[in-house]
């Protein structure tokens, strides 16, 4: 075979400079579309107030960046002229807290299982992760509060995640397989807490050092967009805290969570069994939808001034020095004689895409008949990065790698609401398309 293969490859003498080229050079300056390059239209039709940008650092906590921007954005519209930042790293310690304890849980629950069956192996080959979606925003800021960054700031680890998370994964998968033995040696559920509640304690040890100690209580008083003191400072609990900043309500049960994937039956429920941040927390319970429908949901919040929660497979097509997203940037075919010819369906049933990072949806520029011709997004790379920290994206690129989109419920239509009221259909979390947020 492989002389066959040898046989067929061509002997063309403009091949030989093609390899030079390639070896000296990287793909996407060779295949970048001349066309392409020219000035990007930076003006949008409509587009929501302006907000700092956030930097995530060497972490994939895109997830609650989005999230909490989302909830700035919303506080900040509500007030008209107050702001605020909210910690990351208060509600990522509860985040691996929580993601720990949902570990060592399904580890128990699943103890009588083989250590080779699939569900036990997701529980050890998945410990905890810095990555998500939006329900652990709600489900840990519904369950923990939130806090103001100037009170529990930013570490070297929770901006450089890897290094904890692999040590504390390690320690996980070491107490998962002492739970596992005392399943097997029939130990009742009181010592099996018992137990669980230590580990815990090692690991709630761990995050206190690298993450920082929660604060239980603190003083703060709000800023206008100019930095001015707005009012006297005043005491709060975090959850006091979150209650002011949301208006005295809970997020979970205001918001639709949507997505396109062109696998499956349009306007029924999904739910991805154990894509959850809290044991007794909600799973990603998603509705499906045709794009068209997603864009204008997308449009009507956006002409209310909304921000809102999305993600994308954002590595595809990418202009990274420029910040933005074209599926016609890139001339890969011409370059390797070959077209690349999956849609959307077979690229996320092969693992060839899936949503890899959340961004808060901010703008969207119409033509004469209403149809979106360009989008923006806030990311959480820096203001150094893109467009001035955005990411400008066509539509036929946002129709291709827009995946996940979450909005308040009042800007869905009536066939929206009552196909989001289905009993959902449960998938597994090994699909192709349901692995964290966390580029």
């Amino acid at each position: 075979m492989l002389r066959e293969i040898q046989k067929d490859q061509k002997t063309d003498p403009t091949l030989k400079a093609l390899q030079n080229a390639i070896a000296a050079n990287a793909i996407d300056d060779l295949t970048k579309s001349h066309q392409a390059q020219r000035a990007i239209d930076t003006h949008f039709s409509i587009e929501t107030k302006q907000q700092t940008i956030t930097d995530q650092k060497s972490s994939g906590r895109c997830w609650m960046f989005s999230g909490m921007n989302v909830l700035r954005s919303d506080f900040a519209q509500r007030t008209d002229s107050l702001t605020v930042e909210f910690s990351q790293a208060y509600l990522f310690f509860y985040d691996q807290l929580e993601k720990a304890n949902l570990m060592l849980q399904g580890v128990i629950d699943t103890g009588k299982k083989p250590i080779d069956d699939q569900r036990v192996q997701f529980f050890f080959h998945h410990p905890l992760s810095d990555g998500g979606t939006f329900c652990g925003v709600a489900d840990l800021a519904d369950k923990y509060g939130l806090v103001p960054k100037e009170v529990m700031p930013e570490t070297y680890s929770t901006d450089n995640t890897s290094k904890a998370s692999r040590l504390i994964a390690s320690k996980l998968r070491e107490y998962g397989l002492q739970l596992r033995d005392m399943v097997e040696k029939g130990k009742s559920t009181t010592a099996l807490t018992k137990a669980k509640t230590r580990m815990l304690s090692q690991i709630y040890h761990m995050l206190r050092l690298t993450i920082g100690e929660p604060p239980q209580k603190f003083t703060y008083d709000f800023k206008t967009k100019s930095g001015r003191t707005a009012g006297k400072p005043k005491e709060y609990t975090p959850i006091e805290f979150y209650k002011e900043v949301t208006g005295h309500k809970a997020i979970n049960g205001t918001f639709l969570m949507l997505m396109n994937d062109p696998r499956r039956q349009y306007y029924k429920t999904f739910e991805v069994e154990y894509d959850r941040h809290t044991y007794d927390g909600h799973n990603w319970c998603y509705l499906n939808l045709p794009m068209d429908d997603i864009e204008q949901i997308a449009i009507a919040a956006l002409k209310d001034g909304r921000k809102m929660y999305s993600s994308y497979d954002v590595g595809k097509m990418l202009d990274r020095k420029r910040g933005y997203a074209d599926t016609e940037n890139y001339d890969y075919e011409s370059l390797f004689s070959t077209p690349f010819g999956m849609d959307k369906a077979q690229r996320i049933a092969t693992f060839d895409s899936g949503s890899t990072h959340a961004m808060t949806l901010t703008a969207v520029d119409l033509d004469g008949k209403g149809r979106a011709t360009k989008w923006k997004v806030e990311n959480s790379w820096g203001s150094d990065w893109g467009q001035k920290g955005c990411l400008i994206m066509t539509d036929r690129w946002f129709r291709e790698y827009m995946f996940r989109l979450v909005v308040d419920k009042k800007y869905a239509t009536e066939k929206v609401l009552q196909a989001a009221q289905q009993q959902p259909t449960i998938v597994a979390p090994e699909d192709p398309l349901f692995l964290p947020d966390e580029d």
